[in-house]
């Protein structure tokens, strides 16, 4: 029979909402999803900005993405701790994707604030490239994607390596979801392995 491993139930390691902001503030890229008119799935890295529980991305609105977006306004968006500029072990590690739903911005207001904070968060100590990228940004072709998330599917890597080590105890851990429930079940049976 085959052996259990503890390492395959994993929606036990969420982050916490303070971890997420960090997370997020400090990611440099994310990859940005959409589903395309023939139903295949489609994925695209931007530099993105975290503000007010949402994902803002920005990109020229003649891209496919946009027109599918527009069709369909059903994303998924993944941003990894693999996206920090620089290691830095007080942050959060691990990968949160997001499905959420888009809507395309177009007005001065938030081209301003946008840009500006975009090209801060890619320029942070350059004001010569902060200006650069954001001369760059300022194209009447170009859009602004707000992504309000509906649901994260969280792994957190602190949390997976401390329990693993048995370092942290049950109750830092999450709610187990259905995945690693029911479903979890089921597939073991499928296989011929007891159910947990």
């Amino acid at each position: 029979m085959a052996q259990t491993h503890d390492h395959e139930i994993v929606s036990i390691y969420p982050f916490t909402d303070e971890e997420v902001d960090q997370l997020m503030h400090n990611s440099s890229e994310c990859v940005l999803m959409w589903g395309t008119k023939d139903g295949w799935p489609v994925g695209v890295t931007h530099a993105f900005v975290w503000r007010d529980g949402k994902i803002w991305i920005t990109f020229a609105a003649h891209r496919h993405r946009a027109a599918a977006i527009r069709r369909d306004n059903r994303v998924s968006v993944n941003v990894s701790s693999q996206a920090y500029p620089q290691a830095d072990d007080a942050l959060p590690s691990g990968a949160i994707t997001f499905k959420g739903h888009g809507e395309f911005y177009d007005d001065d207001e938030t081209k301003q604030w946008f840009y500006s904070a975009l090209s801060k968060k890619v320029s942070p100590s350059d004001k010569a490239g902060e200006d650069f990228f954001y001369n760059l940004l300022d194209s009447p072709l170009r859009t602004i994607l707000a992504v309000t998330p509906v649901k994260k599917i969280m792994y957190n890597g602190k949390t997976a390596q401390g329990h693993m080590a048995g370092t942290i105890s049950e109750e830092d851990l999450g709610e187990r979801l259905e995945s690693d429930n029911q479903r979890m079940s089921r597939e073991r049976a499928k296989r011929g392995m007891d159910p947990r």
